[in-house]
């Protein structure tokens, strides 16, 4: 220390005295590591010698010999000891607030440690950010809570705030501390629920997690629910993060402000990041989001897809969960890279036209005991009654709708992904487990409502303020909900008291249809109407036609070997189904792998049989999808009038005996007819009624030889009759193909 900085040591302190004291409860409770508001006695405070204004410092290290104060000028001050056990403190003369300063601590061993003091910077959270978040409205809390690089009063630092309202003590612990609980307490914002503490000096990297001590003292560490980056297990730690991404979306971004997806072509291609492409050359690892951005893209390019859909990309600890046991909401999983790197992700989809819909599940969590399962102690984020809180086809814990930080936890989150990551969408996963309290559970298993009913009413209610925030924070954004009841208005409006989904998937319609493709031809004159069935209830909502992942795992088989007969027939039956998806009213969603026929089940830690792609009855496959992608989105009476029921009308579903369906498809002026043989017998001759005379052109026929169908011959040129047919004063004399579809238009 130099002659100057010695005097202004003299000159500005004097040792321990009464205004350093602190109360024996205090002193206590500090030494103990369970002061809620360490604050109140750490830190720069006021105080007075005789007439002149002054400052206490006070600065707590339990394992410290001694302590200093550092100033800017360069001058220092000794804090003496107050209390043995690490407690120290000086009487600045003189000095008023805000004080500037950092501390030394030094140790038996002849170390010290320099760094700045949290306990002298005021709080980082505002009255209306805290009322806000207990009345469960914060629609940006994911920019308070968590961890926040931020600069205070000049300084560099981290802000962290957490949620543990029934906690003794938090504390901010990670490798910045060598994992020492002790170092840096939290203090209790008033009965918010929240503690919130400001770490200076710390940057983006640093790896931390909260140490909770609960009302019966045990210690609890955990990953923050709002970290924003993870690393993976064993050790899970949350993540300091900030993000320095430049987006080059902007076109994208102010356009999908005003699209209607309801009349426009949606086709969604449904993508598991680990399980997609491997690299076989570096232990068979996953590509990452930034490897797999240009591939993915240049693949649902070329077969016509509108957008991608993500199986979970948020953190999760078990990759058999397929992402849908969810232990970090606000973090995209390490496994593909950085929270940057999946922005980058996005923002290659975005530039190249595609869409991304993320898979979200905020209807429950698993029960890994470092993230939010009795998070302060108590059942926190889930129901405390057992009746409430298990799930009992998952072994995973139910969110307690009933809690406003709980719904906002969650509302937050889905606007997160929405406005930070520029993510299009979010499918909702598993709704009717949410919307109904005895879901898979036996009398007395379930608590009723209030009204006695089986409803759950906080979730619907949830739900519904989800939907309408979508809707007016992230205009252009859509959410499609996994519901597989016959629950009533999930895609109405919630002003019209429906759940205010954009679509819901068709389960329905994916159950029966498969159930038909499945029987063998011989027997489908008996099920016709399971392939009908769904237009009875079609425009009871706004459907997505889902052929999803769950069809092709745990020994359902993969969609090519669920189709009957030879493997001819298979492919030709495989071209069947698509073509009735692709044109029959809804969006349509097909799960990766499709395109290559594989007949091995999806499993999630391998990789799809690309070596199969060079098969000449895949090339032709992708040939079909290709021009099948391409007449859907060339053909806008397929999705202009997806949300009308003049959309869309059977000419003939009743014709069992030869299992052949017809249907046109209308917008305006625009027609398209659709006939489907489902059988492998090719029908010469056969009549349907058309709404138009004159002549039709082919605009496609699932049984080309180019598309390795049969390539049976068919007239060239199709000439209306004057037959009255199907109520329609002319009529078509059609050649069907065998397992064969038709699709035709007017000439003119």
């Amino acid at each position: 220390m130099t002659a100057t900085s010695k005097a202004a040591t003299t000159s500005r302190a004097v040792s321990a005295a009464a205004p350093l004291r602190i109360s024996a409860d205090d002193w206590g409770r500090l030494r103990a590591i369970e002061h809620s508001e360490p604050h109140k006695v750490l830190g720069a405070h006021p105080a007075r010698r005789g007439d002149e204004e002054s400052v206490v410092v006070r600065a707590f290290h339990p394992d410290a010999v001694g302590a200093d104060c550092l100033f800017a000028d360069g001058s220092e001050v000794k804090l003496s000891s107050i209390e043995p056990g690490g407690l120290f403190g000086a009487l600045i003369e003189g000095a008023t607030l805000p004080l500037v300063y950092r501390l030394r601590f030094h140790f038996a061993d002849g170390h010290h440690w320099e760094c700045g003091d949290p306990y002298r910077f005021q709080p980082t959270l505002g009255d209306v950010d805290l009322h806000l978040f207990n009345e469960g409205n914060h629609r940006r809390l994911w920019e308070r809570l968590g961890s926040q690089v931020r600069v205070v009063n000049g300084v560099e630092g981290v802000a962290f705030a957490v949620w543990a309202p029934n906690a003794q003590r938090v504390s901010v612990t990670g490798d910045f501390c060598g994992w020492d609980g002790r170092r840096f307490p939290m203090r209790q914002m008033g009965s918010s629920g929240v503690y919130e503490l400001f770490i200076p000096d710390l940057k983006p990297g640093a790896l931390y997690k909260y140490e909770i001590k609960t009302a019966e003292g045990a210690i609890r560490l955990k990953t923050d629910p709002y970290g924003r980056q993870m690393e993976g297990p064993p050790n899970n730690a949350s993540c300091v993060t900030v993000s320095t991404h430049a987006w080059a979306d902007d076109e994208w971004m102010r356009t999908r402000k005003g699209r209607d997806l309801t009349r426009e072509p949606v086709s969604v291609y449904e993508v598991h990041l680990g399980s997609w492409a491997r690299v076989p050359d570096e232990g068979h690892r996953p590509l990452s989001y930034r490897e797999i951005a240009p591939r993915l893209v240049e693949h649902v390019k070329r077969f016509g897809f509108t957008h991608v859909e993500l199986m979970p990309v948020a953190e999760h600890p078990l990759g058999a969960s397929w992402g849908y046991q969810v232990t970090g909401y606000y973090a995209p999983t390490w496994r593909y890279g950085s929270p940057d790197d999946f922005r980058y992700f996005v923002d290659v989809c975005h530039q190249n036209g595609i869409g991304v819909i993320l898979d979200w599940v905020p209807a429950h969590f698993p029960k890994d005991d470092f993230a939010l399962r009795q998070f302060d102690g108590t059942a926190l984020y889930e129901h405390d009654d057992p009746r409430q809180a298990e799930h009992p086809d998952w072994g995973t814990l139910i969110f307690n709708y009933g809690r406003s930080e709980v719904r906002n936890f969650l509302l937050a989150n889905a606007l997160y992904w929405l406005s930070d990551f520029h993510v299009d969408g979010l499918r909702v996963d598993a709704v009717a487990s949410m919307l109904y309290l005895d879901y898979s559970r036996e009398d007395g298993e379930w608590l009723p409502n209030r009204y006695g009913g089986k409803e759950n009413i906080e979730a619907i209610e949830f739900l519904k303020t989800v939907n309408e925030a979508i809707r007016t924070e992230c205009p252009g954004c859509f959410t499609v909900a996994e519901e597989s009841t016959s629950w009533s208005g999930v895609t109405r409006p919630v002003p019209d008291g429906g759940l205010g989904f954009t679509f819901k998937w068709n389960m329905g319609w994916m159950h029966d249809s498969l159930q038909y493709f499945a029987k063998e031809s011989v027997h489908r004159r008996y099920h016709q109407n399971d392939l009908t069935f769904a237009m009875l209830y079609e425009y009871t909502e706004r459907f997505v036609n889902a052929l999803s992942h769950d069809e092709v795992v745990h020994g359902k088989r993969s969609l090519i070997d669920k189709m009957p007969g030879d493997l001819w027939q298979k492919f030709a039956n495989l071209r069947l189904l698509l073509t009735y998806q692709y044109t029959r009213p809804g969006k349509q969603l097909l799960f990766m792998g499709v395109e290559l026929a594989q007949h091995a089940e999806w499993y999630y830690d391998g990789s799809l049989d690309w070596h199969l792609a060079t098969d000449p009855m895949r090339i032709g496959l992708a040939l079909f999808l290709e021009d099948l992608g391409r007449l859907y989105h060339d053909t806008p009476s397929l999705w202009k009038g997806d949300p009308d029921p003049h959309g869309f009308a059977w000419i003939d579903c009743s014709d069992c005996d030869n299992s052949v369906i017809s249907f046109r498809r209308q917008f305006g002026d625009d027609t398209v007819i659709v006939v489907l043989n489902l059988t492998p017998v090719p029908r010469g001759g056969y009549l349907i009624g058309v709404p138009r005379p004159g002549r039709y052109n082919y605009l496609l026929s699932s049984d080309y030889g180019s598309y390795g169908g049969s390539g049976f011959p068919t007239p060239d040129v199709l000439a209306t009759e004057p037959l009255s047919m199907h109520g329609f004063p002319q009529a078509l004399r059609l050649t069907l193909p065998p397992l064969g579809a038709l699709v035709l238009e007017p000439a003119d």
